[in-house]
This record gives C-alpha cells, structure tokens and sequence, in this order.
C-alpha cells in the first residue's frame, strides 16, 4: 500500500522502518524543518526491547545507552544534598535501556531503506476520503495535495491529523498540571563525560516549581518545572513559551535559577510543552488511525513514551501483515493490542508530579524523608 506517516519522531521513524520492511510504500513529513533534537534521555522498556530486537537494532542501541537517571541527586536552595534521585521510579527491570531522542532516532533513519522520502517543513492540512473509500485525498500546507490508501498519524501531542479527524485537541487531552521547559546549558562546568564519579544530576524545588541540571554523556540539560493550570499560547511561538518560563520562575534567585533560565533564552532549540495525557475511545476512523503520542500519549511522568510507541508501530504493521485488503481488522488489532499497554501507562503517573513537583514545603521534606534524606546520597556521587 501507499502510505503516508506524518511525523518523525519515534513513533513515526518506527512506523516506516516496520512497513517498509513488508514492502509498503512510505512517505514521511514532518512540520519542522528538520529532526527535532535534543531532549531528556527516553527510555526502552519490556516487550518494546522485543521490538528493537527483532528489527536487529538492539545491538546498536546497547551500544548508545546512558545511564542519566542512575546518579541524580536534589538540593535546597544553597545547593547542599538533601535526597537522592529516586531510581526505583525511573526503571522496570536491569534491561531496561536508556538512550538519547537523537541517537535512537539516528539509529531509526539508518535502518529505513535508501530512498524513502521525508519531506521537511510541511504538514497536513486536509483529509477526504473518497467516495468509494479506495483512497484518502490529503491537502499539505504547501498546496501540494497527494492521495494515500492510508494516512497513519503520528505526529505527537498537537496531532493535526488528530484535529483533522476526531475534533479538537482540548475534547481529548488531560492536562496533568505541570508544565516543562527543557534547553541546552553550553557553560556547565562540570566537567561530566558520562563516567563514574563525575557531577551528578541536580534538582531544586520550592514550593511547586522544580529546577535542575540534568547531565548525561557529556551533555547538559536545563530542566525547569512548575505546577499550573492549561496555558493557552501558540505551540510554535518560542518567545511566548520563554516568557511562559520566565514569568512562572520570576523573583527567584535562589541557587542555580537564573543561569537556567539564562540556558532557557538562549537555547534555540529551547522546548516547551504541558505535561499532559491523551484519551481516546478509538485510535482509527475511515482509512485514518493514530499511533505514538498522538494516540496515546502518557506524558513524560510515566517515562513509557518511547516504548508505547515502538509497540504501536509494531502491533500496527503485523496487523496490517495479517489482514491484507481490510484495513478496518487490522486497525481494529493494533487497538486491542496495544490498548494494555497504555492504559498501564498513564495510569503510572499518579506519584510523578508528587515526586518531580511537591506542591509545599512540607511535601517536599516528605519527598525527602521518603527517599532517605541525606544519608541515602552517598551512594550517588
């Protein structure tokens, strides 16, 4: 079949190596003007290491690990250790693999045949299916307009194929309360290669807000966090989104704050997004289906996003594999499926804003206490 992937993130370079392997012809787009890079490590876990296995990338991906969520500590507001990072929260078994968005999103674009197409700075702007239902007509942003036996959506959280098909995003999120900016820190030094013994991850709360260094394979991140309500703003304006940053941390000088919120203004690639849930009663419509977080997304808490969509994209293109000419069965399997693993997913993230986030002082010394205080960070550094 010709099938169009819009969306080139995990779910969607996962997608077209999967169907192109069983002989589909795939087109990809993708809004931005290139990959997106950069990014907190993702996590590869249970049957999605299956996954990777059978694609034959699993070695690949071994060799790409990090180990970012295994030395973390937080910190009051004089920097002095109060707590450890709890490692228990971000891992299922020894397994488990962490890995940077780029590497793994590398890894995906090498194992896709030569040739495939992905065209950048595009999107989809229309969907029609035809009257006998043969073919979906897609209209792009460019003008161009091209028709597909299928469209298979994968283009994250503000899905405009979502939108397209099953109504307004605001019908289907749920928001979780928080709110995340993550930019590029270029003057840490720290000095940290990835090794042992270097400086550990760092994260300082007060009430509400969290703000951290997150560092791993030599590379640091700004994390800044705090709790509010839906923002409405445009998702491509980075002015609007530094200021959001801004505005929420303001006043605050204390530890590290303002040379974080410095990485925040300057960082091109600066990323700003609500933490938030999508819920949908049905994942396909028509010749049309979701896959990925436009789907299903569970939010960064549940750390299950990269794996929800490497079984996604997997469920999907062995259903398609087992119902050849009835695209409604096979959509209708990828769903039955895969809906476990989500619902585990984000019913995950019930304890994360708790965790990442305490809404007071004094659920901040009960995160600590809980995790050992002082006294349990030895073992980190």
């Amino acid at each position: 079949m010709r099938i169009l992937v819009p969306g080139t993130g995990v779910a969607g370079l996962a997608l077209a190596v999967e169907l192109t392997a069983r002989g589909h012809e795939v087109s990809l787009i993708e809004r931005a003007a290139e990959f997106r890079t950069g990014g907190t490590p993702i996590d590869i876990r249970g049957d999605a290491l299956g996954v990777v296995a059978r694609l034959g990338l699993l070695p690949r991906v071994r060799e790409h690990r990090v180990d970012a969520s295994e030395r973390g500590v937080f910190v009051d507001a004089h920097g002095a250790t109060v707590a450890p990072l709890p490692v228990e929260q971000v891992g299922d078994s020894d397994d488990d693999i962490e890995i940077t968005r780029d590497d793994l999103a590398r890894i995906l674009v090498d194992a896709l045949p030569p040739g495939v197409p992905i065209r950048f700075g595009d999107s989809v702007v229309a969907l029609d299916e035809n009257e006998d239902g043969g073919r979906v007509d897609v209209g792009f942003l460019s003008g161009h307009r091209e028709s597909f036996d299928l469209v298979l959506g994968a283009d994250g959280l503000h899905s405009a194929v979502r939108r397209l098909v099953f109504g307004p995003e605001a019908d289907c999120v749920r928001h979780l309360g928080v709110h995340l900016g993550i930019a590029h820190v270029t003057d840490d030094a720290a000095g940290n290669t990835g090794g042992a013994g270097d400086t550990p991850s760092e994260f300082c709360n007060y009430p509400g807000h969290m703000a951290g260094f997150m560092r791993f394979k030599g590379e640091t991140l700004a994390l800044l966090a705090f709790r509010a309500g839906p923002i409405d703003h445009d998702h491509h304006d980075l002015a609007a989104q530094r200021r959001i940053v801004a505005e929420a941390f303001a006043g605050h000088t204390e530890w590290e704050i303002p040379r974080l919120l410095g990485a925040v203004r300057r960082d091109p690639a600066f990323y700003f997004d609500a933490i938030s849930q999508i819920h949908l009663p049905a994942w396909h419509r028509g010749r049309v289906a979701l896959v990925g977080d436009a789907a299903y997304c569970a939010s960064p808490l549940s750390g299950r996003g990269t794996s929800l969509a490497l079984t996604g994209a997997a469920f999907l293109a062995e259903a398609l594999d087992r119902h050849p000419g009835d695209h409604t069965a096979a959509f209708e399997e990828y769903a039955a499926r895969q809906r476990p693993y989500v619902e585990f997913a984000q019913a995950s993230v019930d304890e994360g804003a708790g965790i990442v986030v305490p809404d007071s002082w004094e659920a901040i010394r009960a995160r600590n206490e809980a995790l050992g205080g002082a006294e349990a960070v030895e073992s980190v550094r």
